[in-house]
């Protein structure tokens, strides 16, 4: 039967027309069955009857700050009693006008939430799997009242130092006086870190929150998907960051992408910057077989008036970026032309940098990170909160406000110490791009009389690149596994690792706490007495799962 030939009772509603969703429940069916509906020919709607759709999102009271399923913005309810202590905000106080007692956001029953929460976003597909379309994303963004929409957007794609990146913008929009929201991806250690606002993650209960508001927006997306294939996990927490922005609300948001760009779910936002940081090889089964490949989906980001900030790339891969900008009426803006490290210097903690911005030159920056990736990150960051603010020639940031927000700027997991003696870091390295830049940061920045790397790896990365590249820099190697179950067997990256070190070079430990222990056993071993025992280091890296799990070890919290 033609599409425009089915029954009422069976119509599904389609992705591509918001307007179909009206009249139809959680699950994708019609909200009012036909016995709800007169007996005589007229067939009138019984108006005293529930909406299912709009009772299970709220009523008027529901969807995200407010926001309920029709795109209304009541709030409803009893108006607080004024009789308070003078400075007690509204919402300190109850229905009655007294202070509210609130439990601690991240104890054990809002961990639990969390986790229930977790446990049934677990059930849909992960980030490693996707159906490449921003139809089901624009549904739900369409649903909840566009939260997409309410604010600039700093939009950040490319291969590596996306996160660094995200961090450093979010940092100096802080010290810049606005209210920010930061959205990440992969976390290291808990699912919170992804979503931050003012710098700091969300709490346990307000993750678990905030897909509770969504879940029933979540279900009539996925009901209304004619291919069967539902939200993804990644899907729905981008969902989820954005209503927590538009509900806190902020007044700018830098967003991750998390893969490619054109089709990454995070591209219903329309940034009026886009950064693209250093593209390389990475997710080849969804991007393409070469970096020009991957610029071409990255570049989706860069939309029509928008300002393109691009880091350092292959000519090949900048050639692919500057046509989109073309295409679309983007400004440009490039590192080595428009903006760049001027001066570096490894300092202690970190390094001090002098950056040339869009609009003029800064000094004295020191930001507490290593490598000269790093310093390559915050030329790129500055530049994108110039490019936001309108700053050029003319018209340059306050430089003292840019020295605090670099010097307050926390990248957990890039080449962090999490021990003293003998000194232990930790870095995400998952890819052989970013093991490279980590091994020259190594060797220009460090001198370690014994280096031993505990290296854990994904089963669908580059394992062998990752290892070649850590190979010159490390006296031996232990390999194990994290805690994903996409972890690579110990069995097949030790034989990897040996026909890349030598089997002498080569150890292997079941699990990753067993394997820092030998890592740390054998740089304070020590066969000469004249030798000192100082100076010897571990470095654990592979996969970001690798990296959390060693900071969890550690006693991190996270951030």
């Amino acid at each position: 039967m033609p599409r425009g030939e089915e029954p009422e009772e069976t119509r599904r509603p389609d992705l591509a027309d918001p307007d179909s969703f009206a009249g139809v429940d959680e699950l994708g069916a019609l909200a009012h069955s036909e016995d709800e509906y007169d007996a005589g020919n007229e067939l009138e709607p019984d108006l005293d009857a529930p909406d299912a759709a709009y009772t299970v999102g709220g009523g008027s009271r529901g969807g995200i700050g407010g926001i309920g399923q029709l795109g209304d913005n009541l709030a409803l309810g009893p108006v607080p009693d004024l009789h308070a202590e003078e400075g007690t905000e509204l919402h300190e106080l109850d229905d009655e006008g007294a202070p509210a007692e609130f439990g601690d956001e991240n104890g054990p029953e809002a961990r639990r939430d969390l986790m229930a929460a977790e446990a049934e976003l677990n059930q849909r597909w992960p980030e490693t799997k996707l159906e490449p379309s921003l139809a089901r994303i624009q549904a739900l963004m369409t649903l909840l009242g566009e939260p997409n929409q309410g604010y600039p957007v700093v939009h950040v794609a490319g291969t590596n130092g996306k996160g660094s990146v995200a961090r450093m913008v979010d940092s100096l929009l802080t010290r810049m006086g606005l209210r920010s929201g930061c959205y990440t991806s992969p976390h290291l250690q808990l699912v919170t870190e992804r979503i931050a606002l003012d710098g700091r993650p969300i709490s346990a209960a307000r993750y678990a929150g905030l897909y509770q508001d969504i879940a029933p927006y979540v279900a009539m997306v996925d009901g209304a998907s004619e291919d069967g294939v539902p939200m993804s996990k990644f899907e729905v927490l981008t969902g989820m960051a954005f209503a927590a922005f538009s509900d806190a609300p902020v007044e700018a948001a830098v967003i991750e992408a998390g893969m490619g760009g054109a089709w990454d779910a995070t591209n219903v936002a329309d940034a009026q910057v886009a950064v693209i940081t250093p593209i390389g090889l990475d997710h080849t089964e969804y991007l393409g077989p070469t970096p020009a490949d991957a610029a071409a989906e990255k570049a989706g980001i860069i939309k029509p008036g928008s300002v393109a900030v691009i880091g350092e790339q292959d000519p090949e891969v900048l050639n692919v970026l500057l046509k989109r900008t073309v295409e679309v009426d983007a400004a440009v803006a490039r590192a080595g032309s428009e903006f760049g490290v001027l001066e570096r210097e490894v300092a202690v903690g970190g390094q001090m940098l002098k950056l040339q911005g869009l609009g003029g030159v800064y000094d004295e920056i020191f930001l507490p990170l290593h490598g000269a990736h790093q310093a390559a990150n915050a030329a790129l960051a500055l530049a994108a909160v110039e490019a936001f603010f309108g700053a050029g020639k003319d018209k340059q940031l306050v430089v003292e406000a840019v020295r605090e927000a670099f010097a307050e700027v926390e990248n957990p997991g890039r080449l962090e110490r999490v021990r003293a003696a003998p000194a232990v870091m930790v870095d995400a390295a998952h890819n052989p791009m970013g093991a490279r830049a980590l091994a020259t940061t190594i060797t220009d920045e460090f001198n370690f009389r014994r280096l031993v790397a505990v290296v854990g790896v994904l089963a669908d990365k580059d394992a062998r690149g990752i290892l070649d590249a850590l190979e010159p820099v490390v006296s031996d190697v232990v390999v194990t596994r994290s805690s994903s179950p996409r972890s690579l067997p110990v069995e097949d990256l030790a034989e990897m690792a040996s026909s890349i070190f030598g089997e002498d070079r080569v150890l292997a430990e079941p699990d990753l706490e067993t394997a820092i222990e030998t890592a740390i056993g054998l740089v304070e071993q020590n066969d000469d007495p004249e030798e000192p025992l100082a100076g010897g280091g571990v470095l654990v890296t592979g996969s970001v799962v690798t990296a959390g799990d060693a900071r969890t070890l550690f006693g991190k919290e996270p951030a």
